[in-house]
């Protein structure tokens, strides 16, 4: 029964911080564009930028750039467990055979 808790858990962090991630890049990317765009001269470059990014994540989001970012949260967040299941596999595949 540990095990099966174990990996409950393992499953629950996996999903729960490969949906944060790309959130945190996607924020991370729009404050280092802000704080790029205080330079002077830089101020076309980083909106034209951020525009893009903001039309990237509209095309995922049907026209929604914030619904796109869940959206590719919740892929992200699916392929992690996915990902996470396989390693459990794995493992009591190993562990059994000597």
């Amino acid at each position: 029964m540990t095990i099966f808790t174990n990996f409950l858990r393992s499953l629950l962090l996996t999903i729960i911080f490969s949906f944060v991630v790309p959130m945190f890049l996607v924020g991370g990317g729009f404050l280092f564009l802000s704080l790029i765009g205080n330079i002077p001269g830089l101020q076309d470059l980083t909106e034209a930028i951020a525009t893009e990014i903001m039309d990237f994540l509209a095309t995922f989001g049907s026209g929604t750039p914030l619904r796109g970012l869940f959206v590719i949260s919740l892929t992200f967040s699916f392929v992690g467990a996915l990902f996470d299941m396989f390693v459990y596999y794995r493992y009591q595949i190993l562990r059994i055979d000597p």
